[in-house]
């Protein structure tokens, strides 16, 4: 019996009847042989954080654009505190934590430069963009030079309904799509008051007495209050409580915080900038790099560029952006 085959056997006796077990998966799209050593979720782990644009999402806006200071969070970072997050919830519940980290890595692997914002521009141009589409795209088109990563089942779909209407099919899934919210919502406060723009005081009392008045207490109460409320259950779930109040802090996050001059003052100056480079490769696709030009004839050359852009770091499209569109004399000042 090999290591993997090993693996796929204690799942099937340690981990809770509403965990996926990888023995059982839906499988890839284009079938590979077997890994002697891993299952097939952990081979999909594996595949992401090796990939390209995962690697980019640390140099993507979570929040606050170019922050002064090492210690805002980054795409990146709000993926790793995702899975965190996740994977002690699968954990405790008994379900398949190499499934669930699969998916948390994954989840954000399509979201432009300059976070929230980048998206809304790369939408005005496009006319329909979701990121969470786009991490599906990346992942089964995008990667490899076009080959795809070739994920399973489980975890396509799981990166694709971590948000929209459209519902994850795998508890795994479920937690990821928590596990966002209760990720984001934290440590952009954690983020928000060391960016000056609140205090922990400014939370209101109603919200901090159900979930606790620091970064610490509330993700442990968040944690705490999914793992209880969901035991021996077939879904992932809150009590009416806890989950009012996370979506209260969520509400205040944005009246207080998404919506504030300080995150999006510069907003109409990155719908400018991808804006105009998605306007200038759409006329020039050749100037794309050759992984991308080798699939306009097959996508369409307004797809592709929206890959481009969208797969652009904030630092690559401003000093792209500054090489087409700033005279060369005042770029240098």
């Amino acid at each position: 019996m090999t290591v993997s085959q090993r693996l796929e056997q204690e799942e099937l006796t340690r981990l809770s009847p509403y965990a996926v077990k990888a023995a059982n998966s839906k499988g890839r799209a284009v079938d590979e042989p077997v890994c002697s050593v891993r299952t097939l979720f952990q081979r999909d782990v594996d595949r992401i954080i090796h990939s390209k644009s995962f690697r980019r999402l640390k140099q993507k806006t979570q929040v606050f654009f170019d922050p002064e200071g090492d210690h805002y969070r980054t795409r990146m970072t709000h993926t790793i505190e995702v899975s965190g997050i996740a994977r002690t919830i699968a954990r405790a519940l008994g379900l398949n934590e190499d499934l669930t980290e699969a998916i948390s890595l994954g989840h954000d692997l399509g979201h432009t430069p300059f976070g929230h914002s980048g998206e809304r521009a790369m939408r005005a141009v496009m006319g329909h963009f979701e990121h969470n589409e786009q991490s599906l795209r990346v992942v089964d088109r995008l990667e490899k030079d076009g080959e795809g990563l070739n994920l399973t089942y489980e975890v396509r779909r799981g990166i694709v309904t971590h948000t929209g209407d459209d519902m994850p099919e795998t508890l795994e899934a479920q937690i990821v799509r928590i596990s966002d919210k209760i990720a984001y919502i934290n440590h952009d406060i954690d983020d928000s008051i060391r960016a000056g723009i609140l205090t922990n005081d400014d939370i209101p009392k109603d919200i901090s007495d159900v979930l606790g008045n620091t970064h610490k207490l509330r993700i442990d109460t968040l944690v705490r209050n999914v793992i209880d409320a969901s035991w021996g259950k077939p879904e992932i779930v809150m009590t009416a409580d806890v989950e009012n109040a996370m979506m209260d802090l969520r509400s205040f996050m944005f009246d207080n915080v998404y919506s504030s001059p300080v995150a999006k003052g510069e907003e109409h100056k990155v719908t400018q900038l991808l804006g105009d480079l998605y306007e200038y490769y759409v006329k020039r696709p050749e100037a794309m790099t050759d992984d991308y030009l080798k699939l306009v004839d097959e996508d369409g050359v307004e797809r592709v560029v929206c890959d481009y852009v969208a797969g652009m770091t904030d630092k690559y499209a401003a000093n792209k952006y500054t090489e087409l569109f700033v005279p060369y004399g005042w770029s240098k000042k």
